[in-house]
């Protein structure tokens, strides 16, 4: 596809009108505030391709599974984040005539999402019934009410006379286009309008979500008031204004509306609490609310943005994903979590993957409060007994716990058997967070009294899920689905084999520290636990002869037990016609194939790089790079960060612009179907971890920069445990300010005292 959006350091513009790029454009222009979010649709009647979502957090729908053949452990249904009733909704008729986009192209058309403010805009020309209009919109997502939404919608009379007939709306005739049976997820409750207000309230079939909406439209002509009919219909609720105009006239719009879920609050106070809001915000003037909206958002770039110098194409990539991770995740609820699209489509489904531990977290503890990121271990000790019920369903003893690859509620949601069966690498992502967190924060808090209890159901599986082979005298693991999705059932799987002893490991760590150090709560634990010396043996005895690939001729770890015995051809030949491979091989010669979707040996070098000696980082991606076709997108930025610590810089460059425009430039070919959220944090890891080599070293905060040679500096923000620190990094030198207590910091192996602020020469 032709890259059509202009570069801009805090914007995303598109001008001119393209019909056949209106899926990715609802997508690249998507808004929400965690709360609620709405891909980029046109507020009028759109009847070209579009997919039409507004998606609210905690709801959703157990679809029923479809597939082709039952297998004995599959989920009963794929949860389904609902495309919603839609708040923003409006149609337009002048002189009788729908304006459509779709049928009536229009001229000086723009569209920009400022990202820095957090507003969509539109605006366009067009001939409507005769009438030449010129159109502008503002839409809100509000970021400090987050449960309001806001549109302004002005119609200019450029040429010609007429009737214009408005129907502001909220239309909850919406269906999911991953519906399996093309089933309606919701039905009506119930609607209502008046003068002042309408309503319209949806109930979700099977789960009863309730969605209640209340909205507010006024209208003026010429600045003065036009009086709204009320209007009810089947799925709609809202105003209609009819009015006469000639040359020169304006017509605005200006629309609020407060959404409620049950999800968030009781059922039976939604009406009365929505009219108490709006009747509270109604007080303020709507540029005020758009002001409060706007001033969250600078608070929020002053703690997480990223500056990068001489790089619009590099500053646009990075700011567009850090903006949409706000966009998607609060952090005020630990019921919520990141899903793989957010609020930007369907695909994908549920709303929980290992993703969010294995390359969100990080984001959230360094640019937020630190109850944000606690909530997201919070959610996982909420689904522990759910997740010893999902092991349970694949024939492992109660106690032990297997994490779902999707989910929802805690209860495993995915239907395909590669994925829900052997991809279980998930549970050790789910273990690592526990320690990235406490390493971070310098809190064992959450470990020491939630988190143990996760660590020995997770060992416990692992435990249950390897056997001793008596012919190799070591413990195996058979069937498995590493991170790379394009080998399956394979055996010995390296990163899986490793995290698996890792986990063991830690657990035992975590079990000695509390002996020692709060003996009445280890005791406890394990009463709780029943946990037996026995188990902790054989844990012991598993990291100890647990398998692990190698080659010592090639110097790398092997990914599993045949791998080698595929014909290893360099991902660089494979003709371009013939990529992505999932859309033009057949899934039996991408199976047989050496090529790699993503990092799988090299996840683990990257989760546990200090574990590993440069050289054996350097051969491994030296080896296992060139094999992969970064057809997933949590693939670029672990290339990046590694590529950085072994001083590969373009590479590293090269694999930072695949994350940090991956949707910009659609390098998948499916940026239609939604924005790529947990892959935005891998692109803030690649700035964070990679060139500015950020780590947590025998406690203390660590740099090791390298700014690429295409930029002429960087710059962000980090919390770190009490501390709000900035830095500026270029070719020869780093500038930190803490604003916080003096602390250690290393930078390139020399330790400092920061005490406010300090400007260090970089060796070249």
């Amino acid at each position: 596809m032709k890259n059509y959006i202009r570069r801009h350091p805090w914007k995303i513009i598109e001008e001119g009108f393209d019909a056949t790029v209106q899926r990715v454009s609802e997508s690249l222009f998507s808004i929400g505030n965690g709360q609620m979010g709405q891909r980029a649709n046109a507020e009028e009647t759109y009847s070209g391709e579009s997919l039409t979502g507004t998606y609210l957090a905690g709801v959703y729908y157990p679809d029923k599974t479809r597939v082709g053949w039952w297998k004995n452990g599959y989920p009963e249904y794929f949860a389904k984040v609902l495309n919603s009733p839609r708040w923003s909704a409006l149609e337009v008729e002048v002189n009788g005539h729908t304006l459509d986009l779709a049928k009536t192209k229009p001229t000086n058309f723009r569209r920009e999402l400022d990202m820095q403010h957090g507003l969509l805009t539109r605006e366009f020309e067009v001939s409507c019934g005769n009438v030449m209009l010129q159109i502008r919109s503002l839409r809100i997502c509000h970021m400090e009410f987050k449960e309001l939404g806001l549109l302004s919608y002005a119609i200019q009379v450029l040429e010609g006379e007429g009737t214009i007939d408005i129907r502001s709306l909220v239309d909850g005739d919406v269906t999911n286009e991953d519906s399996n049976y093309g089933e309606r997820f919701w039905h009506q409750y119930s609607s209502s309008a008046s003068e002042e207000f309408a309503t319209l309230s949806c109930q979700t079939k099977k789960t009863a979500f309730e969605a209640h909406y209340t909205v507010t439209t006024d209208c003026t002509q010429n600045a003065v008031p036009l009086t709204g009919a009320p209007l009810t219909e089947d799925m709609k609720a809202g105003h209609r204004f009819l009015t006469t105009v000639r040359t020169g006239d304006q017509i605005l719009i200006e629309k609020r509306c407060i959404v409620l879920t049950s999800f968030a609050h009781p059922h039976e106070k939604l009406p009365a609490l929505a009219k108490l809001r709006l009747a509270a915000l109604q007080r303020f003037e709507f540029d005020l609310l758009c002001e409060e909206h706007c001033q969250n958002w600078q608070r929020k770039w002053k703690e997480s943005d990223i500056e990068i110098q001489g790089d619009i194409a590099a500053q646009q990539g990075i700011r567009f994903n850090v903006f949409q991770l706000h966009q998607t995740y609060h952090g005020l609820d630990p019921r919520l979590n990141i899903g793989p699209k957010g609020f930007t489509g369907e695909k994908y489904g549920g709303s929980t993957y290992w993703d969010t531990e294995a390359y969100c977290l990080p984001f959230y503890l360094a640019t937020a409060a630190p109850e944000v990121a606690l909530n997201l271990l919070t959610y996982r000790y909420r689904h522990l007994e759910k997740a010893i019920e999902n092991a349970v369903k694949l024939g492992i003893d109660h106690g032990a716990a297997l994490y779902p690859m999707v989910t929802m509620n805690g209860e495993e949601c995915h239907n395909e058997w590669e994925i829900t069966f052997e991809e279980i690498h998930r549970n050790g992502a789910i273990a690592y967070a526990i320690y990235d967190y406490t390493r971070w924060t310098g809190d064992s808090s959450y470990r020491d009294e939630k988190g143990i209890f996760v660590l020995i159901a997770i060992s416990r599986f692992w435990a249950q899920r390897v056997h001793f082979s008596s012919r190799r005298e070591a413990y195996v693991m058979h069937g498995v689905t590493g991170p790379n999705e394009y080998e399956n059932n394979v055996n010995n799987n390296w990163y899986t084999n490793y995290i698996a002893a890792w986990c063991l490991r830690y657990t035992i760590k975590t079990l000695e520290k509390l002996q020692l150090g709060a003996p009445k709560h280890y005791q406890t634990v394990l009463k709780q636990t029943a946990l037996k010396p026995g188990e902790v043996a054989l844990w012991q005895d598993i990291m100890d002869k647990i398998v692990l690939p190698t080659d010592p001729a090639l110097g790398i770890f092997v990914q599993h037990d045949g791998f080698l015995e595929k014909e290893l051809i360099p991902a660089s030949t494979l003709p371009a016609e013939e990529t992505p491979l999932h859309e033009h091989w057949s899934w039996d010669r991408i199976l047989r194939s050496c090529y790699i979707k993503q990092a799988d040996v090299l996840q683990g070098l990257y989760f546990f790089e200090e574990q590993f000696t440069p050289q054996q980082i350097s051969s491994n991606f030296g080896f296992y790079e060139p094999l992969t076709v970064h057809e997933s997108s949590l693939s670029p930025c672990v290339h990046a960060v590694l590529a950085c610590s072994i001083n590969r810089m373009d590479k590293a460059y090269e694999m930072y612009l695949r994350t940090a425009r991956l949707d910009l430039d659609d390098y998948n070919n499916d940026t239609r179907d939604g924005l790529h959220i947990t892959s935005m944090a891998g692109t803030w890891l690649s700035i964070i971890k990679g060139f500015a080599g950020l780590r947590i070293r025998n406690d203390i905060l660590s740099l090791r920069p390298r700014c690429p040679q295409q930029w002429h500096g960087f710059a962000f923000a980090i919390r770190f445990r009490n501390n709000m620190m900035y830095f500026r990094i270029d070719a020869e030198k780093i500038e930190i300010k803490n604003d916080g207590p003096p602390l250690q910091v290393e930078i390139d192996e020399q330790t400092l005292k920061l005490e406010k602020s300090v400007t260090y020469a970089l060796v070249p």
